[in-house]
């Protein structure tokens, strides 16, 4: 070959290494993935010093297009280690041909890692790293009053109201009797259901220790249940995996065996008797000293409760009392049990192995209802207009709930996530006309392809 004719075929092999390739594997009878840019490669031959100035010039492209983009290390934590281009000339051969076929290259790895589950997990764990960095400022902005004081200051003032409610049961005159049933029965509701569900959360002060005396006096004194299998199925399962089948699917609250109007209508006044009932039962999965303790707290606040009808409000009998107890106790019963199932059951499910991330568990699997002066009182916001919200931060206070919803609302709506919201009246409805499927049935199981 002529010098002249040598020089031009190397500056051509230069700009166009595919062609280098295609010769080199078809002459030298070497598998086409081997090539001189072969990691840690002990295969013979002198490696060619055009190449390497073609990669280094690649290189420099490369680092060209990546100054514009976040630093290495700040790219790292966001979306974990930036793909790797393949050289290694195993398999098939995945060197580009020209800078600009490595462009796509390095694009197409890059879209993939978004695509795999690695990459997705990282995603969603920015979204709820974004959405609680958000919501801690606003925490941090507001003071102790927004933070508990308002909420403790509704659960005081009811009460202080219930010498009020039990004066006016002495009265013969049938309008003070009433009002004093529904003054004693939104009271004990606001105390049972808001006080020992804050309790039980650790919302009502900042100590630990003083948290753990208030749910044991809210929850066991006030609710008559037991304080430990409380927090562990409302705090641990029904929060940890809510609608996940067989941990937090609130299935509890179904029973098959009754027909729509009598589950819907006539099964919430029983609760009063079921619930103490049902803590005794749990009472074999605690220890002796608590089993003890919870049974003198149940004790002592259905006695206590006795006791005033007939030494306050001056009943004369003891099923009378008893039937002034079921009365006040089962006043609000109907929409406690509406709301525990409206919020939840007939939304997403999902299995134990195929859950997805927690910020698309709450938005799918829980429902906002809309503000209702009563039920926000006598239940608290956590409970009805802001359950979304407080399943997202389980921690904050019904008021403090209620001061995020806007930020909650506008990101998840922002990101193209659920946010489920639908009045009393509808899911109601829903409920009365597909019992069968929604409280009988088992619940069809929602797959989240792509990002569990």
């Amino acid at each position: 070959m002529e010098p002249r004719q040598e020089e031009m075929l190397m500056k051509n092999q230069e700009w166009h290494p595919e062609r280098r390739e295609q010769k080199t594997s078809g002459g030298a009878g070497t598998p086409s993935g081997e090539n001189s840019f072969q990691e840690g490669g002990d295969r013979s031959g002198r490696r060619d010093t055009v190449s390497q100035e073609s990669v280094e010039a690649t290189v420099q492209l490369l680092n060209s297009f990546e100054g514009a983009g976040p630093p290495e290390d700040e790219a790292s934590k966001e979306q974990g280690l930036r793909p790797a281009l393949d050289y290694s000339g195993s398999g098939e051969d995945r060197s580009p041909s020209s800078p600009g076929e490595e462009m796509v290259v390095l694009k197409r790895a890059m879209k993939e890692e978004e695509m795999s589950p690695a990459g997705e997990m990282r995603h969603e764990d920015s979204l709820m790293g974004e959405l609680s960095e958000m919501v801690q400022n606003v925490v941090k902005k507001s003071s102790w009053w927004e933070r508990h004081g308002i909420d403790d200051a509704i659960i005081t003032m009811n009460f202080l109201i219930l010498p009020v409610g039990f004066l006016l049961l002495r009265s013969y005159s049938v309008f003070p009797f009433l009002v004093g049933i529904i003054v004693l029965g939104v009271a004990h509701c606001t105390i049972t259901v808001k006080g020992s569900h804050l309790a039980s959360h650790s919302s009502l002060v900042e100590s630990k220790s003083w948290g753990k005396v208030l749910a044991i006096f809210f929850v066991e004194v006030c609710s008559a249940f037991t304080a430990e299998q409380g927090s562990y199925n409302h705090v641990k399962l029904h929060h940890g995996y809510t609608n996940v089948i067989g941990l937090g699917d609130s299935s509890t609250w179904k029973l098959p065996f009754l027909n729509r109007h009598v589950y819907m209508f006539i099964a919430p006044i029983a609760v009063p008797v079921i619930t103490p009932l049902v803590a005794i039962g749990l009472l074999k999965e605690v220890g002796l000293k608590t089993a003890i303790r919870t049974v003198c707290c149940i004790f002592l606040g259905l006695y206590s409760h006795y006791w005033l009808l007939l030494n306050v409000s001056e009943f004369q009998s003891v099923w009378s009392a008893l039937a002034c107890m079921l009365l006040t106790r089962s006043l609000l019963s109907h929409p406690y049990i509406h709301v525990n199932i409206f919020q939840h059951i007939g939304l997403p499910m999902f299995t134990p192995d195929k859950k997805p991330k927690r910020i698309h568990m709450m938005s799918r699997g829980v429902l906002n209802l809309p503000r209702n002066a009563l039920l926000d009182w006598s239940f608290g916001h956590s409970l009805i207009s802001c359950h979304v919200e407080h399943h997202l931060f389980p921690t904050l206070s019904d008021n403090m709930c209620l001061k995020i919803k806007p930020v909650v609302s506008r990101y998840l709506k922002e990101k193209k996530l659920p946010y489920n919201e639908d009045s009393y009246r509808s899911r109601l409805k829903l409920f009365l006309d597909q019992y069968e499927e929604l409280m009988v049935h088992a619940p069809p199981i929602t797959e989240l392809v792509g990002i569990q």
